[in-house]
């Protein structure tokens, strides 16, 4: 049924290379649809319109595909309507072709690899563009494109191919939209504790947030001492702890819980991250590891938590003044190579930009870190978790509770986020004030290290999709460790 297209030859050798397809495939898997509607769910996972080569066989995958979702029957009769009435396959009506495809049918056995080739060849061909787009645009550079510019374009569009099966974004029908948003509450509504992100393990801070929501760039700022790192140590290792695969319907694997973190710590190395860990899980001071200075049972300790460690897909990159660029390319291997779920930065600050522009003034260097991060993200479609310092102008004040406008070099922190995250600890500034032993202050301020100690705060400044406001958590100095507060109305009953 399908015509073979007369190539014009010079002897044995083609003028021009078709592109790849198969036709006779297409044929198939659309007769095997219009016969038995259920064949359409085999393939509907991973196979869109779009990766049909023909143009009619396009149409009709599209028009049989809402028919099925709506519920009804397609077949050559109901989609005939929705076809073009006087459009002609050689010397057939269009009416008469879609009859044939369901006359020629194969079983429904073989839809799947039938879609599965279908996909492939699409793939190649977007391959083939991207190659050729690559090649001219090397011979034909604009004067303000570098070469590392076209390389990480090169290198988005590949990863969006390796990941959608396709590389050039474009527009999006609204009721696809639509479907994954209904897909998303259902998820949400399905998983433990109702959320439609990932989750932090702080039950609080999750119940504000709804979890880490996929492609948002998420903002955890404070001043030193107040334990930026630790929330964000504490959050990496419950995400990866309770990660929980699932396999997929193309044979790849997605998180049915927590996830698969990529840790950037541009300030500590790798192994003093471990250790800031162990402290937290082990409860043992991570000054007293360093020191050796443990007993026997807090070795034992030790043994048994690196060899749970050893099994959480946490990564940890420790890689000093990391760019923006580089980031971007590592972020994206480790998805290819191990799935990523969640990333945490430890600290903006200390991220580097990739354009020689931007390094000359430090607010557009950090207004590119956010840019390309918030990019990140949505490319991804992964939280970010991004550390970042404060000013000292919260030192000036005499509420030291911080404020968006205390966020450091730009305000493109503040624009860029989705979520920005105030760690506060009223008990380290009341330890700064001590007054004198026997005064009427001391007494005061004996009182309220009391009710301070112990307790941190997480305030929401800004979120984009939620309520602002402030979370109370727990906090062990010691081992410097996040957890929920137990609140009166938790606490089991007491006996005087």
């Amino acid at each position: 049924m399908a015509e073979a297209l007369r190539k014009l030859t010079v002897g044995d050798t083609p003028l021009y290379r078709e592109a790849p397809n198969n036709i006779e495939a297409e044929q198939a898997l659309l007769g095997a649809i219009l016969v038995n509607n259920d064949a359409f769910y085999r393939v509907s996972d991973f196979l869109k319109a779009s990766h049909f080569y023909e143009p009619l066989h396009r149409k009709i995958f599209e028009v049989a595909g809402e028919l099925i979702r709506m519920g009804k029957t397609a077949s050559p009769v109901t989609i005939k309507t929705f076809l073009p009435a006087d459009g002609k396959v050689g010397d057939m009506t269009i009416a008469t072709y879609v009859a044939r495809l369901a006359a020629e049918a194969v079983t429904i056995i073989n839809a799947a690899d039938y879609g599965r080739a279908i996909y492939d060849l699409a793939t190649r061909r977007a391959l083939i563009t991207v190659g050729e787009d690559m090649v001219n645009i090397a011979y034909d550079a604009p004067v303000d494109m570098s070469p590392g510019e076209q390389i990480e374009d090169a290198e988005r569009r590949l990863f969006e191919l390796a990941e959608t099966g396709r590389y050039d974004g474009g527009f999006e029908a609204f009721t696809d939209a639509v479907k994954t948003a209904v897909d998303m509450a259902n998820a949400a509504y399905m998983r433990d504790g109702h959320l439609s992100g990932v989750a932090t393990g702080l039950r609080d801070l999750d119940a504000k947030m709804g979890g880490l929501q996929p492609s948002d760039l998420i903002i955890i700022a404070g001043r030193p001492g107040m334990g930026k790192t630790s929330l964000a140590t504490n959050i990496a290792f419950n995400i990866a702890e309770s990660y929980v695969p699932a396999q997929q319907a193309d044979g790849s694997f997605k998180a049915a819980n927590g996830g698969v973190i990529g840790f950037f710590s541009l300030e500590m190395s790798s192994e003093q991250l471990a250790t800031r860990i162990i402290s937290e899980q082990t409860e043992i001071p991570s000054s007293k590891i360093r020191r050796g200075d443990i007993t026997e049972s807090d070795f034992e300790k030790l043994v048994a938590c690196s060899q749970m460690m050893q099994k959480i897909p946490l990564y940890i990159d420790q890689t000093g003044g990391i760019s923006i660029a580089q980031l971007t390319a590592r972020a994206r291997r480790l998805k290819r190579q191990r799935g990523l779920d969640v990333i945490v930065i430890d600290y903006i600050q200390l991220m580097q930009g990739s354009s020689a522009k931007s390094s000359q003034n430090r607010v557009q260097e950090i207004t590119e870190i956010t840019t390309g991060l918030k990019a990140l993200a949505k490319e991804l479609a992964v939280p970010i978790i991004a550390l970042s310092q404060l000013s000292r102008q919260v030192e000036s004040r005499d509420d030291k509770r911080p404020q968006l406008s205390d966020l450091r070099e730009s305000g493109s922190i503040e624009q860029d986020a989705d979520v920005v995250l105030f760690v506060y600890r009223e008990e380290y500034y009341l330890r700064n004030r001590e007054p004198k032993p026997g005064t009427p202050e001391y007494v005061q301020w004996e009182n309220d290290m009391m009710e301070a100690r112990g307790k941190a705060e997480a305030i929401i400044a800004k979120q984009r999709h939620g309520p602002t406001g402030s979370v109370s958590l727990a906090f062990t100095a010691e081992f410097t460790r996040f957890s929920d507060l137990a609140e009166e109305h938790h606490l089991p009953d007491r006996f005087e």
